[in-house]
């Protein structure tokens, strides 16, 4: 195996604290007075209908676009500005880049030395070995997304957003996936949106429901046991059915 400069341990990885968050488009409300906290080191699945306004809270917690009302920090009391990697809902690869170089992009574009050992060993984690020179056009779509989960990782950041980054793939290939980031990203936090409640039940610990304005936001759900879950466990069973049913009765 390739020899790196290993990650630096997360012996307490900040948590998410959102106080009276909200957010008006014109003189439209999008969401108002949200309060809720991730705990360090967890994984959270943050669940919606359409509209409800769950990419903009990720982008108002990433620090990519500023709220109308409330605030963000770290469960520490700290900013979060430097301590966030963020993975979006496509791969983004650059097709001009080589995967290697893609996954570096960050410490090209902020001028840093590339960690090319470290960038290796993370390709041999999520199966690209052999890989690095290869360019994104030649890769199916699961390679590229394990080559944008090894470009998160490669931030070295204690808390990842994810923004339905599993979407386009078909089902086999998505739990496979799944599998790979719920391995690789334990021991950091995680906000992750998506639409699947499968998905949402499998990899997380805390469930948000975001529900269109004026409803609020219903982050009550807990879940009990590892992650991920064999999607027989009769909690992730139990947990699903009771999530499809509020998503329903917010249709």
């Amino acid at each position: 195996m390739t020899q790196c400069t290993t990650s630096p341990a997360l012996e307490t990885p900040p948590g998410i604290q959102v106080d009276n968050l909200g957010l008006r488009f014109g003189d439209k409300p999008i969401f108002e007075g949200l309060n809720f906290t991730i705990a360090g080191g967890t994984f959270a699945a943050l669940l919606g209908v359409s509209g409800t306004g769950k990419t903009s809270l990720l982008q108002i917690i990433a620090g990519l676009i500023p709220p109308s009302a409330g605030s963000v920090s770290g469960s520490d009391g700290a900013s979060l500005a430097g301590r966030i990697a963020w993975m979006g809902q496509k791969d983004l690869l650059y097709p001009w880049l080589t995967i290697a170089d893609n996954i570096a992009l960050g410490a090209r574009l902020r001028g840093q030395p590339v960690d090319s050992p470290w960038a290796e060993h993370l390709l041999e984690r999520v199966g690209l070995a052999g890989y690095g020179q290869a360019m994104p056009a030649t890769l199916s779509g699961g390679m590229r997304q394990r080559a944008a989960i090894a470009r998160t990782l490669y931030e070295r950041k204690p808390i990842v957003l994810m923004d339905e980054p599993f979407s386009a793939l078909d089902a086999i290939t998505r739990t496979a996936i799944q599998d790979l980031a719920a391995e690789l990203l334990s021991g950091n936090t995680v906000l992750l949106i998506t639409h699947d409640t499968m998905e949402a039940c499998r990899l997380s610990n805390h469930l948000l429901v975001l529900s269109r304005w004026p409803g609020g936001l219903d982050d009550s759900h807990l879940i009990s046991g590892n992650t991920p879950r064999a999607p027989d466990d009769p909690i992730l069973l139990k947990t699903q059915a009771t999530l499809m049913l509020q998503l329903m009765g917010a249709q």
